[in-house]
């Protein structure tokens, strides 16, 4: 009875305080939405967040994820754990000139324990993970929200108070159904997104836990801001966006637990007003918060920039062609309009496209151009809501409406090309975070007007068809990226803007990937065709024709596409070897040598000018050229072949070997190496050795007939008969073509019959 009784005053201590702290405006007070325990509504938040995705569970890898994950050599098992913490996003050293500068090796790092659970790249583990995480990011939404939409209040236990429960469940739900978030969820490198977003939620509530009352009154707690600190580094080193955590944490800061009034405050400074000793920043702490947060985020910032090296990324005018006009009112004029795309996008999210690169957005060069509109419509809105935000006489307004944005603007300034140059025009994957200040906006929209409106359930009616709309939308669009119709991934972009050539570019890489060479060479020329100078698409096109033995062609797209980007090492190496293939050795010795120019550490430039070499004889120049490749690349299994078969060909066994066993301690699996070495020991009489490297190689590689055949010459040579006679067949099985298999195979029959004579 008494342990029910003191429950009974906490639960009223409680009540008293919780109306106590709505005497200020309440957003709730007029929103006609449901209103749910919390455990529940978080509970609906996760279900229908996951209803969204949950389709996209079994899609393949797509566009960005080969570079990022199948062909990102950081995953395996063989990479050391340290390197990912000096790699970029894609596996490239970040002091490389070709680096995209991407430090994302937390991501890198989940990425490689889904590899090793998964045991190999099967797609499955990747996208659930994904899933698993926006659902759990929505979930923080409803406390985030309870906090940005409700303020930070905490009962007399410490316990904190959600003051706009049927608000913050609208929000949340608004962000769990966005259809923009698609890309982000269904496609795997928008893990790095997920991941950056979840430490930024974590980051935010974990600077709010510093600032919980007790008995005296206002106080902070110093490890909450320095917990708050770690996990925004945490963020960025998920994706780059998360430092802006640190700048939100301060604004939230300042406007919730100080109060202050922006615009009083500037009026102040402007007049040295005395006054603002007394506006409480020193009383309550905040410019010696605010100092840990710029020190935590400067700190952060100037590891990164050590890691990063010298100089920001190499983009390409096909990547953001604003970013490359000459005029500076262009330039200006054009960020603005993608500005207005990224909040159209947000508010009516039906042009969707995994790729907005050049050619789908034309510059706009004049003021003639009717989408200045747009432009002029996005400043009209910003400037009316930052009035609003900075004017307002309605304390709880001005509150709300700059949260939401600076939760829209901050987080989106990396990608804004303000600071620095970004290698993309549009993407929708870098707006997951600020639609947080999208879904502040829209809901306390959705207050204003059931505040005026006289039917408010027509209004919230309308509101959850909205709803439904994206959660159909987000199902529809996640559906692309499931394995049974990856071709609509591809297509429903091309459906959408028919001269992207971008697109026409990733479907031909698609259908080349799969073998599909000739539907691959139909987009490609179709990507050439809408950009003359779409460089890459003429290098991937150049290489099938190549492959197709339809060299002069090939060359004319090569040449082409160097001339156009005259740094393009990767062209002028494919350039090389088709002038090789034509018996132009000197046009194709000086390509190659533009290449490494270009691209100083190239281990595969140097590898095909050493068979240049090779097929001029000049065996000093072709080893050189190989043992560069293996310097720069020790794992360049064909460059170590190359050297022990022109070794053993000029009769140079000792050295040979040498070569070979260098190769296999770095190696150690490598079945070709196995049999080159092999065969070296071989014609070295070192027989025993030779047996056990071949039967290894054999084991490793059970269905090659070279390997058998050579093993039967080394029992021919041994005297072992039997066991040569064995491996000629099995060899001519596998191959009843193999050369000079048949030939010593018939030898050693003769050989076996002269034999048996002998003995009968």
């Amino acid at each position: 009875q008494i342990f029910n009784q003191h429950n009974a005053e906490a639960l009223n201590l409680e009540q008293a305080f919780h109306r106590m702290a709505q005497t200020e405006p309440n957003l709730d007070h007029d929103v006609s939405w449901f209103l749910l325990p919390s455990y529940w509504a978080k509970m609906v938040v996760a279900l229908i967040s996951f209803l969204c995705f949950a389709n996209s569970y079994d899609g393949d890898f797509v566009f960005d994820d080969s570079e990022a994950i199948i062909n990102n050599k950081d995953l395996r098992a063989e990479t050391p754990l340290g390197d990912l913490w000096y790699h970029d996003f894609w596996g490239s050293k970040l002091s490389s000139n070709t680096s995209h500068k991407s430090y994302r090796p937390l991501t890198v790092l989940t990425f490689r324990i889904n590899y090793l659970f998964a045991g190999g790249f099967y797609p499955v583990g990747f996208h659930v993970i994904n899933i698993i995480l926006h659902c759990i990011i929505s979930v923080l939404m409803v406390d985030v929200f309870s906090i940005l939409l409700g303020g930070l209040q905490f009962s007399n236990k410490g316990r904190r108070l959600n003051l706009a429960p049927k608000s913050s469940l609208l929000a949340a739900l608004l962000f769990a159904v966005h259809p923009v978030h698609t890309e982000c969820v269904a496609g795997i490198v928008g893990r790095a997104d997920l991941l950056c977003a979840l430490f930024f939620l974590l980051s935010f509530l974990g600077y709010c836990k510093a600032f919980r009352e007790n008995k005296e009154g206002h106080t902070f707690s110093v490890f909450w801001v320095l917990v708050s600190v770690i996990l925004g580094a945490i963020a960025m080193l998920c994706k780059e966006q998360g430092i802006t955590i640190l700048g939100l944490n301060a604004v939230f800061d300042a406007l919730v637990i100080n109060k202050i009034n922006i615009l009083e405050l500037i009026q102040k400074l402007l007049h040295k007003d005395k006054s603002l000793e007394n506006a409480g920043l020193l009383r309550k702490g905040l410019l010696f918060r605010i100092t840990l947060l710029m020190s935590g985020g400067a700190s952060i910032l100037y590891i990164r920039w050590r890691i990063m090296g010298t100089g920001p990324p190499a983009f390409t005018e096909v990547d953001n062609p604003a970013s490359f006009a000459d005029s500076l009112f262009v330039r200006a004029i054009n960020y603005n309009y993608y500005y207005s795309l990224n909040a159209w996008l947000l508010l009516c999210p039906w042009w969707l496209c995994f790729d907005w690169s050049m050619g789908c957005i034309p510059l706009i060069k004049s003021v003639s151009d009717w989408r200045i509109i747009a432009l002029a419509a996005l400043w009209f809105c910003l400037i009316g809501l930052i009035c609003q935000a900075l004017c307002s006489e309605d304390s709880h307004k001005r509150r709300i409406l700059t949260l939401g944005l600076g939760f829209l603007i901050i987080p989106f300034l990396p990608a804004s090309n303000l600071f620095f140059r970004v290698g993309f025009v549009i993407a929708e994957r870098v707006i997951y975070l600020p639609s947080i200040g999208y879904c502040i906006l829209f809901t306390y929209g959705f207050s204003l007007l059931s505040k005026q409106a006289k039917k408010k359930r027509i209004l919230a009616v309308a509101v959850l068809g909205i709803l439904l709309i994206n959660v159909m939308r987000c199902a529809l669009r996640s559906s692309q990226w499931s394995g049974w119709c990856i071709s609509r991934f591809f297509s429903s972009a091309l459906s959408l803007i028919k001269f992207l050539f971008s697109v026409h570019y990733n479907v031909g890489k698609n259908l080349a990937d799969k073998g599909n060479q000739s539907a691959a060479i139909k987009y490609y020329r179709e990507a050439v065709r809408l950009n003359p100078k779409y460089v890459h698409a003429m290098n991937n096109l150049g290489n099938i024709l190549k492959e197709r033995n339809e060299l002069h062609e090939a060359e004319e797209l090569l040449s082409l596409a160097v001339q156009i980007q005259p740094d393009f090492a990767a062209a002028w190496m494919n350039l090389g070897i088709v002038q090789n293939s034509l018996r132009r050795f000197e046009e194709a010795e000086q390509s190659y040598w533009t290449a490494i120019k270009h691209r100083k550490k190239y281990p595969d430039c140097y590898y095909n000018l050493g068979r240049l070499y090779a097929d001029l004889n000049r065996h000093i120049d072709a080893l050189n050229a190989w043992r560069n490749a293996t310097v720069l690349k020790p794992e360049h299994s064909l460059a170590w072949n190359n050297m022990i078969i022109l070794l053993d060909n000029t009769g140079n066994l000792a050295q040979a070997e040498a070569v070979g066993r260098e190769a296999l301690e770095l190696i150690p699996n490598d079945h070709s190496l196995m049999f080159s070495l092999a065969n070296v020991l071989g014609k070295s009489q070192k027989y025993k050795e030779s047996e056990a490297l071949f039967l290894k190689a054999i084991k490793a590689n059970p269905n090659a007939a070279s390997y058998h055949g050579n093993l039967a010459v080394l029992y021919h040579r041994w005297g072992n008969l039997d066991l040569a006679k064995k491996h000629y067949e099995v060899s001519l099985k596998l191959d009843p073509m193999a050369p000079g298999t048949k030939e010593n195979y018939n030898l050693l029959r003769r050989k076996l019959e002269q034999l048996q004579k002998k003995g009968g």
